[in-house]
């Protein structure tokens, strides 16, 4: 590469097997609450920055509702944190470009407690450079305020970098600040959907995307080669 380069990640979903976790804790969290929202919905928001996610699926519920909800998640999340694996690849795609000199960034936008036990369980701090969690903006994704930070600590401008992310969530921060966007499958999301939100490429998991990195945008990016093989 002639310039620095940098890959950001999106965590839950993308590297760790955490979604649906998150699906259950939120519905019983609804529940415990007496607001029927389906699963299937909250899947959808999965990804979304939790305030707007509680307060879109929660309708018109008070602050101090909200604000419960929020607690109950956490708490009923911690409690099942024994459940949460890698996800196939991801750690050795994590140092596979660490060792490439690549800067590899989790852009997350999970609270810190959450992050920690994830990385830990990543198991690739050696290969991480940098790291943005929830304390770092004020509204998550889909704004771009999470990919800017992560950006500014990578070091690199958006054209030296592509985002890697599971949720439609993660392409609408990606491109709206001109980040190219690469999506996987392991979150629950469809094709079109990640494509819609301007996925490049779709790939099952981790894994998969480091057997064919040669295609992608990444692949371009540490070959010197400004357009990915067909």
């Amino acid at each position: 590469m002639s310039s620095p380069f940098a890959v950001l990640f999106d965590v839950d979903g993308t590297l760790v097997d955490t979604n649906y976790l998150h699906v259950h804790a939120w519905a019983r969290a609804f529940r415990e609450e007496n607001i029927d929202v389906e699963s299937w919905r909250i899947h959808r928001s999965i990804g979304m920055d939790g305030d707007s996610l509680v307060a879109n699926l929660s309708g018109d519920a008070s602050d101090a509702v909200q604000q419960r909800l929020k607690d109950r998640h956490s708490s009923l999340y911690q409690d099942s944190t024994d459940l949460i694996v890698r996800l196939p690849g991801s750690r050795e795609l994590l140092h596979h470009l660490a060792e490439r000199g690549v800067r590899v960034v989790l852009a997350s936008s999970a609270p810190e407690d959450e992050l920690a036990i994830t990385r830990k369980i990543l198991d690739s701090d050696d290969a991480i450079a940098a790291a943005t969690s929830s304390k770092d903006v004020d509204t998550a994704k889909p704004d771009p305020d999470i990919v800017e930070v992560a950006l500014k600590r990578a070091g690199v401008p958006a054209e030296q970098a592509v985002f890697v992310g599971d949720a439609v969530w993660d392409g609408e921060a990606a491109t709206r600040t001109g980040v190219p966007f690469v999506g996987v499958r392991c979150g629950g999301v469809a094709d079109s959907e990640l494509e819609k939100a301007g996925a490049q490429a779709v790939f099952d998991d981790p894994l998969e995307l480091l057997r064919r990195l040669d295609i992608t945008v990444i692949g371009a990016h540490l070959h010197g080669d400004v357009h990915p093989k067909k």
